[in-house]
């Protein structure tokens, strides 16, 4: 056996009778859908269902996989405590999974455990099914902050578990779309939400898993989806698997989407292989990139790849440009891997001896002292694309209006508190939103006014 079938399923509690009280009705054509999809499930009569939940416990570095023998939950904070349900996990499907994901160097596992609870985003696909069938058992698993790739690979373990144990296996891809479709929606308009909405359909309706990975990080974040990467391990499930894909339905009247597809296996298929595609147009990206860098750059990736092997600032290598070596100033160094920020530390104004030494500190910090990340590893440095920010003089300024997103960096001063924000980043399209963000690094709330600077930067690819 193995994946015998794979579902991408909504989860707002409104459809649930008793939470939604005739509400329901107005996305009847979600309901119609789910029931079809859970006959689809009663036919198929699986021994385990992987249900992914945006609303299990979400870790940024580790996946979150349900302990125990079971669990049960309840509607009670959607006011409709009536209705609830019990389930039971598959242990030995857990244990397997958790071995296959350290195996294929994924954080992930069953500790860490914050509430036994079954959230909605477990319970809404599951009252469908126990409609049709209830003699599965569950694992229940939760979403990480890991790059796309990382999710997708989870996917493959998945399958590679289903296939090991003969399991007759089902994964469910719980998650909503936008939840910025409408100014009357609960989290407002914004045009990426029916965008994301548009484009994520058009991919699932025709099983196009390879395209999910081509979904920027930023992109999804205005659009407040909700279900990308539970879409994304349900497609590691299907690698090199054909499938039949069929969109069922998709509705967004309250502000918010909702799709189903559902996917059936047919045959394998080595063309199929996402990640690794993925995976070798990134590398060769990276390597076409890593030619056109400057000095500047290749002074940073040196000095990275140097101490993440031996733990120690290396010596400045010979012939560096003489502007190195003779001029100061501050400079921020800045890590990506897979289009995700890794690190990115700085300083404002220069406190080394030279530039070159201003670099090399700070790409070290970069990679090892950002507290948001934990440090680089040796396998992952020819994965990162760098960028190295020479800052120009700061100069005071009396208001907003003076500052351009895609020219001047903003540094914002309250008391003793000072945030700093590079000019020209993705996914920071306003003055607003660049000035929030330099706030919210220096832990200056929404409301307090501040001191502005503004500044110019050369970037170094």
């Amino acid at each position: 056996m193995g994946i015998s079938a794979g579902f991408m399923l909504p989860h707002p509690p409104l459809i649930i009778p008793t939470v939604g009280g005739g509400e329901e009705k107005k996305i009847q054509q979600t309901i119609d859908a789910y029931q079809k999809a859970a006959q689809m499930i009663g036919r198929l009569q699986p021994e385990t269902i992987v249900l992914l939940s945006p609303h299990q416990i979400l870790y940024a570095d580790y996946f979150h996989i349900s302990p125990g023998e079971g669990a049960r939950g309840d509607f009670g904070q959607f006011r409709a405590r009536q209705t609830s349900m019990e389930v039971t996990y598959d242990t030995e499907f857990v244990r397997a999974l958790c071995g296959a994901a350290d195996e294929a160097g994924l954080e992930a596992g069953t500790m860490g455990e914050r509430e036994k609870k079954l959230d909605h985003g477990t319970m809404v696909p599951l009252y469908f099914v126990n409609q049709y069938w209830t003699g599965y058992r569950l694992v229940r698993i939760g979403l990480s902050g890991f790059p796309l790739t990382a999710h997708y690979r989870l996917g493959q373990c998945i399958a590679a578990v289903a296939e090991t144990l003969g399991r007759n296996t089902v994964v469910i891809a719980s998650g909503d779309l936008s939840h910025r479709l409408k100014e009357d929606g609960p989290y407002g308009y914004q045009q990426e939400g029916p965008a994301y909405d548009a484009r994520i359909m058009d991919v699932m309706g025709r099983g196009a898993f390879g395209e999910l990975f081509a979904f920027s990080e930023e992109f999804c974040e205005k659009a407040a989806e909700c279900g990308h990467r539970s879409f994304t391990i349900m497609a590691g499930a299907f690698d090199r698997s054909g499938v039949e894909a069929k969109r069922l339905s998709y509705e967004g009247p309250f502000g918010v989407g909702y799709g189903i597809c559902t996917y059936l296996p047919c045959g394998k298929d080595e063309t199929r292989n996402f990640l690794e595609q993925y995976e070798e147009k990134e590398r060769q990206a990276l390597l076409a990139g890593r030619e056109k860098e400057d000095a500047y750059v290749r002074l940073a990736r040196y000095t990275i790849e140097a101490f993440v092997k031996t733990g120690t600032m290396p010596e400045m290598p010979q012939n560096l440009p003489e502007e190195l070596h003779q001029n100061r100033a501050g400079a921020f160094v800045s890590l990506k891997e897979g289009g995700r920020l890794r690190g990115c530390i700085g300083t404002i104004q220069a406190v080394r001896g030279s530039l070159a030494e201003e670099i090399m500190h700070n790409a070290v910090s970069a990679c090892s002292e950002d507290t948001r990340f934990s440090p680089v590893e040796d396998w992952e440095v020819d994965r990162l694309s760098i960028s190295v920010d020479v800052l120009g003089e700061t100069e005071k300024i009396s208001s907003a209006d003076e500052l351009d997103v895609k020219r001047y960096g903003v540094i914002v001063t309250k008391g003793g508190r000072r945030g700093l924000l590079l000019p020209n980043l993705e996914g920071v399209d306003t003055v607003e939103e660049q000035i929030a963000i330099a706030k919210q690094k220096a832990g200056i709330r929404d409301y307090e006014s501040v001191e502005l600077e503004r500044f110019e930067v050369i970037r170094h690819h």
